[in-house]
């Protein structure tokens, strides 16, 4: 369900899971909150928050954590949340019968969620 790569560029690490069955529009209101934050701060926040989409933000998290550990010995606890963002997937059509013989289409939306971490900078 998730696919895992490492950016290249100026020790950013990211994490990608895509076709996730929520719509882009729920799961923004939660990555949005953790841009800029420290990571382990950024996952207790999605820890303790009661969205639903908090749950599989910090998943993708938590893999962008531990691919910026075990693949290029960050330290955890120096880690910041650089880019987080959510892109629409494919769209799922259906239809719902509505009342006198009638039907709207239904669409089932999916999501792409991709964050990127990077280790903070010492002055």
């Amino acid at each position: 369900m998730a696919e895992e790569t490492v950016a290249q560029k100026s020790g950013e690490v990211k994490a990608v899971a895509k076709y996730i069955h929520m719509a882009p529009r729920k799961l923004r209101l939660c990555t949005r909150a953790i841009v800029g934050r420290n990571a382990i701060e950024a996952r207790n926040l999605l820890h303790f928050s009661n969205k639903r989409a908090a749950e599989t933000v910090e998943r993708v998290l938590v893999s962008a954590i531990s691919n910026a550990v075990h693949n290029n010995k960050a330290d955890a606890e120096n880690l910041i949340v650089y880019r987080a963002y959510v892109d629409g997937g494919p769209v799922g059509k259906g239809w719902l019968p509505r009342s006198r013989g009638r039907a709207s289409q239904l669409h089932k939306r999916t999501s792409h969620i991709t964050i990127i971490v990077k280790e903070k900078e010492v002055k």
